[in-house]
């Protein structure tokens, strides 16, 4: 099997992301086949629904090739913004397609990963399932439609999971409205045998379960409080004055780069009040276009992936010198460089 698989087998289009040496990363060929099958699959009346799935033990996807795309930056190219434009049109895509797309989120699902599975129409979690967007700590900004998905959580949950840059189970996954079902990865099988003789809707009523309880939603509390606050500054006020736990997630934050926490949090803030999912799209290209062009992000992947010291020299080094004008940089109209082409056709 290639990089990615495509097999179609009782009307089910199944779509199997074969890296699992690099927990299934995604890189620009896989992306552009992706993108081809799904727009053939749609037209084809033998395909009744479609299934993503992550091939190995690991995860589904941890998101797209860093390394490859650090290197990219590095050498002052251009490949990493194509990619990202043909990845957020499949994301768009992945958002309206016409027919029921499964995605099997078992194990690590991360940054791209989210974007692959997160927006289709019927979102299956595991007790293994681990899901994060974590851009914050690699001087980045939640992307793929991560900023749709999270400012629309309940409460601030979601502005928690991006600042922090922390995974959440399963049965959070499914509270904070990033998945929609709970299915022991031991029953995995159960569900595949019971697509092949039935809808995805029905195949998951035989299958699913209730999830656990989420612990995020046992700490809205304290969480919508602290990140209801306007700025990233009183976050951490309200952070380290209500309790343990929160104060642990300020500890996390404290260690993102102020750059890309402040970015972040006008990002949610802003994708809260557009009215769909390519519009955020857009919005987040315009991030990830300056992003990567950014000291920090060049340095975040240094200092987490490369050379995995774990301390990054951010630049500013302290939210104090993030200002205003810097952070309204990142969202201004790129010109002819606007990504175009996510609206539904």
């Amino acid at each position: 099997m290639s990089e990615v698989g495509f097999i179609v087998h009782s009307g089910l289009g199944r779509i199997t992301l074969n890296r699992p040496r690099a927990l299934n990363a995604l890189n620009h060929e896989m992306v552009r086949a992706i993108t081809a099958q799904l727009q053939s699959w749609q037209d084809d009346a033998g395909v009744r629904a479609v299934l993503v799935e992550g091939a190995g033990e690991r995860g589904l996807c941890a998101g797209g090739d860093i390394r490859s795309i650090y290197e990219d930056a590095k050498a002052g190219g251009t490949d990493s913004l194509e990619f990202w434009a043909d990845e957020y049109r499949m994301n768009a895509l992945i958002g309206r397609y016409p027919k029921p797309y499964l995605a099997i989120m078992d194990g690590i699902v991360m940054g791209g990963g989210v974007g692959v599975s997160a927006h289709g129409s019927h979102r299956v979690v595991t007790d293994r399932t681990r899901l994060a967007m974590p851009e914050a700590g690699i001087g980045f900004v939640p992307d793929v439609g991560g900023t749709y998905l999270l400012s629309r959580a309940p409460g601030e949950l979601g502005t928690h999971v991006a600042l922090t840059a922390g995974s959440v189970s399963g049965a959070d996954a499914i509270h904070c409205g990033l998945a929609d079902h709970y299915v022991p990865a031991a029953r995995l099988p159960d569900l595949f045998d019971a697509l092949a003789t039935r809808t995805p809707d029905r195949a998951l009523e035989l299958v699913a379960e209730p999830p656990p309880p989420s612990a995020l939603a046992g700490a809205r509390e304290w969480i919508d409080h602290c990140y209801a606050a306007g700025t990233v500054e009183e976050i951490l006020v309200r952070l380290r004055d209500s309790g343990e736990s929160a104060v642990a997630a300020a500890k996390e934050i404290e260690g993102k780069s102020p750059t890309s926490l402040k970015v972040t949090l006008r990002a949610l803030r802003e994708a809260a009040r557009l009215p769909d999912l390519p519009s955020v799209l857009k919005q987040e290209y315009r991030i990830a276009h300056r992003a990567f062009r950014s000291a920090d992000f060049a340095e975040g992947v240094r200092a987490q992936i490369i050379d995995k010291d774990r301390s990054p020299r951010w630049s500013p080094a302290t939210l104090a010198e993030v200002g205003d004008d810097l952070v309204a940089a990142y969202f201004e109209d790129l010109g002819n460089d606007e990504l175009t082409a996510v609206m539904p056709r």
